[in-house]
């Protein structure tokens, strides 16, 4: 069962509620100006729409969805998406444009309620959302997939603020259905669910998340499933050089080369651990500590022979609880999903709307 936050979250100011409410309309106004006043910039859009039309045509073998860009490397909940963008848009730049920015609006909307709701930062630094030039670029000049599955995560987090845990995983999952590199926030989602969940709630839970990825995927996995799993979940794979956001400065051999990619890894896995032991989980007393007593937790299935254990690990659950603030939640993830960003080798511009 889902262990109830005792510590309650300050209720929000009504100066930061306005403030939200001007900056909402002002950028809904912002943004309508750039497609108006921007021309579009063809990057992926074409490449989205070669792929989907192929998947409509009734091909579903991912080793033959091409575009303009190369291979189709997103999961199934993509193509559902996009073949919906296609059949309102025709293909259309401006309608798909028009869609990206009510997808922007719907997304702003969701973020300005999460800080509205949770005291992570000051009302000043709300305005920082909308000062990106490139974040409105990202939406509706490049049409992105990446705009689908951040707003869909959002929505996510918003159910997971509410410790709503087996509905969020369900959205969780459907956000990578859009585009795999949601998994990022993958570890301390984790983390978060053993905190607020026993083991049989947490494995619940993840078969929901799992049960998505099997429903959308199906007609995929049904005819050539090696070819989709390794085209739609291959987290191995390597951009180009020259797109790279975070290591351009890398030579290009050393870039490419697997040593780095390992380094790479192991600096990914020592950030999170050592997040995990000093930050997200000091209340318990360490990652090691909070570990053992997850584990004495699915051994307490068999009281008669592990008694002893239940008053410790009930201590322990109660400790837990009551740091389960929107506020940690919130900054869990957004913490584990940045130390994932900075880690990452191949990160393009569109990674800002993360």
């Amino acid at each position: 069962m889902p262990a109830q936050s005792v510590t309650q979250s300050p209720p929000p100011s009504n100066r930061k509620i306005r403030f939200a409410v001007y900056q909402f309309f002002a950028d809904a106004i912002l943004v309508f100006l750039v497609i108006a006043g921007v021309s579009y910039t063809k990057i992926d859009w074409d490449a989205y729409m070669s792929q989907v039309s192929g998947f409509l045509k009734g091909e579903r073998d991912y080793r033959k969805l091409e575009g303009d860009t190369g291979p189709l490397v997103n999961p199934a909940g993509f193509l559902y998406v996009f073949s919906a963008f296609q059949y309102y848009t025709a293909g259309q730049v401006y309608l798909a444009q028009v869609l990206f920015l009510i997808l922007y609006i719907i997304n702003l909307a969701i973020i300005l309620f999460i800080y509205v709701k949770t005291d992570v930062v000051p009302s000043w630094a709300i305005c920082l959302l909308s000062l990106s030039k490139r974040i409105h670029s990202i939406f509706v000049l490049r049409l992105f997939n990446d705009c689908v599955a951040v707003t869909i995560f959002h929505a996510a987090l918003l159910l997971l603020m509410y410790r709503r845990w087996n509905l969020g995983l369900i959205v969780f999952s459907a956000a990578v259905s859009i585009k795999v590199d949601v998994l990022l926030y993958a570890p301390p989602l984790l983390l978060l669910l053993l905190k607020a969940m026993d083991i049989s709630g947490v494995l619940l839970a993840l078969a929901g998340a799992a049960l998505v990825q099997i429903l959308l995927g199906l007609p995929f996995l049904v005819s050539y499933p090696v070819a989709y799993i390794s085209r739609a979940f291959n987290l191995g794979r390597v951009f180009v050089h020259f797109w790279s956001v975070n290591f351009k400065f890398i030579p290009e051999p050393i870039f490419l080369s697997k040593g780095f990619a390992i380094f790479l890894l192991g600096a990914h896995l020592t950030l999170l651990a050592s997040f995990a032991h000093y930050r997200w989980l000091r209340h318990e007393g360490g990652l090691l500590n909070f570990l053992r007593t997850r584990f004495v937790s699915l051994r307490l299935r068999f009281p008669l022979l592990f008694s002893s254990y239940s008053k410790k690990f009930s201590k322990s659950s109660s400790s837990s609880s009551k740091v389960l603030t929107k506020e940690y939640i919130v900054t869990t993830l957004f913490v584990g999903n940045f130390i994932g960003i900075i880690c990452a080798r191949s990160l393009h511009y569109q990674f800002y709307s993360w």
